[in-house]
């Protein structure tokens, strides 16, 4: 399942959020991939990062926690 949201500072722009099972091979663990594209293409983003899923609620908390909330 992949999941997609408006950029808020561009028009075009994208964030792709996406759960990868074996991001670097037979062995590797699952991630959640994060991208953003600039012009729109989710497929081929500008920026991602590869966040374990063993890290995702820690990382949920500290973005809340960074933006204010």
């Amino acid at each position: 399942m992949a999941k997609t949201i408006p950029l808020a500072s561009n028009d075009k722009g994208v964030i792709s959020i996406a759960k990868i099972e074996k991001p670097y091979g037979e062995g590797s663990k699952p991630v959640v991939s994060i991208g953003i594209s600039l012009n729109g293409d989710a497929e081929n983003p500008d920026w991602k990062a590869h966040i374990p899923l063993e890290n995702i609620e820690d990382v949920c908390a500290a973005v809340k926690e960074v933006a204010g909330e």
